[in-house]
């Protein structure tokens, strides 16, 4: 049984709220406003449970992690992970080193995270590209006191839930849907119930509206508010927030995003999928191809792109919008992918 969902309404944050689980305190801004790779950052890393040594971990898994937790960044010779005894563990540390290595030649958080989607980049985790991200967004949003935008940020890292009876449009955290479906919300006891065939009592997430907005901060690292994404309601303007920081932050390109409810512009010249389903629509619809209406119900919003500065456009662009489009996968799912922002745009040079 899938949680039902509570109404509310509209925003106001006192304070700063800050996903703690970012790790946004393992490290600091350089001078442009991007994070440093810092040893915290990398312990961090080390200490994750496929790499942190057990009790059964030989004497040179043991020398290896606290050789690394002394000097995050100590090089680290073939010999050293070839004398591990366990050879899984031997495989994560040559992983694990391959990714800190991508790290700390790129300098910073945001640069290395642009360079995993580029050739020749280490093959590393979704897990990994999901934790870059969500510290980039920490990062990007720090102080931010709309509720509503910081909960629209949480699509950049955290997979998504759809409702759709009932006229609804809701998108609740996908992790936190699954463990309410399975435990009922009651971690432990509530497999046990599950187990022993007991009739689980209905969970509700709360809706975010202006009656709870306040709460956010407190609850930010549970990602337990649902987000009205009507077209009418205010989850699809703050996305479309996001979207605008997300550009400023990486690329310093100030544009206007808007959510609408169809594209009918004959000069339609270029669009971005938010996700891969998007991707397929959008690439179907501008090509003139017939889609069928289960494929457009898929189409959860649709965004209208402006360029503020013309400069740095390629040519055929000047002047013209580009079309964002977010959808959710057969399974009612949304994967947000925000590197498709950055490595798709009409840009003369690419975002460095």
């Amino acid at each position: 049984m899938e949680p039902a969902i509570v109404r509310s309404k509209r925003p106001a944050l006192g304070g700063r709220p800050v996903w703690k689980s970012a790790g946004l305190h393992l490290t600091h801004r350089l001078d442009n406003g991007w994070l440093a790779v810092s040893p915290d950052l990398l312990r961090a890393y080390y200490t994750r449970p496929e790499i942190h040594p057990i009790e059964e971990s030989c004497a040179n898994e043991h020398r290896l992690f606290e050789k690394l937790m002394e000097t995050p960044d100590a090089p680290v010779a073939d010999h050293e992970i070839a004398a591990i005894a366990d050879p899984d563990a031997a495989d994560n540390y040559r992983h694990l080193l391959a990714y800190r290595d991508h790290l700390v030649g790129h300098g910073s958080v945001e640069a290395a995270y642009l360079a995993l989607f580029r050739p020749g980049a280490p093959q590393v985790p979704p897990v990994f590209i999901e934790q870059l991200a969500h510290l980039i967004v920490a990062n990007m949003l720090d102080g931010e006191d709309d509720a509503f935008v910081l909960r629209a940020g949480e699509l950049f890292f955290r997979e998504q839930k759809v409702t759709l009876a009932e006229g609804q449009l809701m998108l609740a955290d996908a992790e936190v849907v699954e463990m309410y479906t399975e435990t009922g919300g009651l971690g432990g006891l509530g497999a046990l119930l599950t187990e022993a065939g007991t009739p689980m009592r209905e969970i509700s997430l709360d809706v975010l509206g202006e009656d709870n907005a306040a709460t956010y901060e407190e609850r930010a690292d549970q990602f337990n508010f649902a987000l009205d994404f009507r077209f009418t309601q205010p989850g699809q303007d703050a996305l479309a927030r996001v979207v605008e920081r997300w550009l400023g932050h990486f690329a310093a390109l100030p544009v206007r995003v808007q959510a609408m409810r169809s594209i009918t512009d004959e000069r339609w010249s270029w669009h971005i999928g938010l996700d891969s389903q998007a991707t397929t629509i959008l690439n179907a619809l501008y090509t003139g191809e017939t889609v069928d209406e289960a494929e457009l119900q898929r189409l959860l919003a649709l965004f209208r792109l402006e360029f503020l500065e013309q400069d740095g456009l390629i040519e055929t662009m000047r002047g013209k919008p580009a079309y964002l489009g977010l959808a959710m996968t057969d399974d009612e799912r949304v994967r947000l992918k925000p590197q498709n922002l950055l490595t798709n745009l009409p840009l003369k040079n690419p975002v460095q």
